[in-house]
């Protein structure tokens, strides 16, 4: 089975012959010390490669997402108050359109390695989020929560809009995320419902009414709003987290999730870093225990990208041994 199909089979819930294998790597590539973790990437394990389309988003307010994340503390949230919302929301809507040959130009480099994925990034309540930060944005949970859901609708129309236009040029797999942003500790079940859900399901529900897919990444404490993952209609989730990242077990989300939602995970990025690899083979091989006794739905995966600059080399006896170990899957 080629890499393109058993993620296709992934994504469908389909019976697959062994589980995929996924290198995640949706930051730096420019570190010479990550060239051979590149290489195994690319040409062993399975190819999920993301792609972005922002630059068919044209008009709007300019803001620098980098220096939003750079400022941690969230001085430099673009958002302060009530008048700055009503402000952008007074702008015009942006214009979607422009040229996606990259996507197809990825797709054909890819091959029959893997795929290529669409990262439509913060869904609408997660970039409301990092509009104001999250402590500001739960206090206006609280105080202004017509404001934000302006706010969140506003966005969900730029994204159905945007997804629409990929649909229409024969694009079928999309990613989001954002999530984690309003769910537990800092937003209860309600929450998750009230502003990811309401907002992300008719996003899930225009990709699948073309045969699209939807992969969704939500780190942290999941336990408190599984039954929201289905609701969003998530076809595959990454990551699921088990204590004291999160609190939940892979057999869990297995069994709460078996032929609804497919799973990428889950080994800890840190583990690759300061674990040797036969820690991350007995990881893997009771991941594959917990979450493929079905043999559908799952993918084992870190639970990010590689972040430690300089340190590629140190780190990739042990994602070897991942892969090695779900290469020697034997029904």
């Amino acid at each position: 089975m080629t890499s393109r199909e058993r993620l296709r089979r992934l994504y469908c819930h389909e019976e697959m012959d062994r589980p995929a294998a996924i290198i995640r790597w949706w930051g730096f590539r420019d570190d010479p010390s990550y060239s051979e973790l590149f290489k195994l990437m690319t040409e062993q394990a399975d190819w999920e490669e993301p792609w972005d389309p922002f630059h068919l988003i044209h008009g709007g307010p300019e803001i620098d997402w980098r220096a939003v994340k750079r400022s941690g503390g969230g001085k430099d949230h673009p958002l302060k108050d009530v008048n700055d919302a009503e402000q952008l929301l007074s702008m015009p809507l942006q214009e979607i359109g422009g040229d996606v040959s990259s996507y197809f130009q990825l797709e054909r480099k890819i091959g029959d390695r893997g795929i290529a994925i669409v990262n439509l990034g913060n869904n609408p309540a997660g970039h409301v989020a990092s509009l104001f930060g999250s402590e500001k944005f739960a206090i206006l949970s609280v105080d202004e929560r017509d404001m934000l859901h302006a706010l969140m609708r506003h966005q969900q129309d730029v994204l159905l809009r945007l997804v629409d236009y990929l649909i229409s040029k024969g694009i079928v797999y999309f990613s989001i995320f954002g999530q984690e942003m309003i769910a537990p500790p800092l937003h209860g079940h309600d929450d998750f419902f009230d502003f990811n859900v309401r907002y992300d399901a008719a996003i899930a529900e225009r990709i699948h009414a073309s045969g699209g897919r939807l992969n969704v990444h939500c780190h942290g404490r999941l336990k408190a709003v599984m039954d929201g993952f289905p609701a969003i209609g998530a076809d595959v989730l990454h990551c699921f987290e088990a204590a004291p990242m999160g609190d939940v077990t892979p057999a869990e989300v297995k069994n709460a999730w078996r032929g609804r939602i497919s799973l990428e995970g889950n080994i800890q990025i840190a583990d690759f870093y300061e674990k040797p690899p036969e820690a991350i083979r007995n990881q893997t091989q009771a991941l594959i225990c917990d979450c493929f006794d079905d043999h559908r739905g799952f993918a084992v995966t870190p639970t990010a990208s590689p972040f430690m600059p300089g340190r590629g080399r140190e780190c990739y006896p042990q994602y070897l041994a991942m892969l090695e170990t779900v290469k020697a899957f034997n029904s």
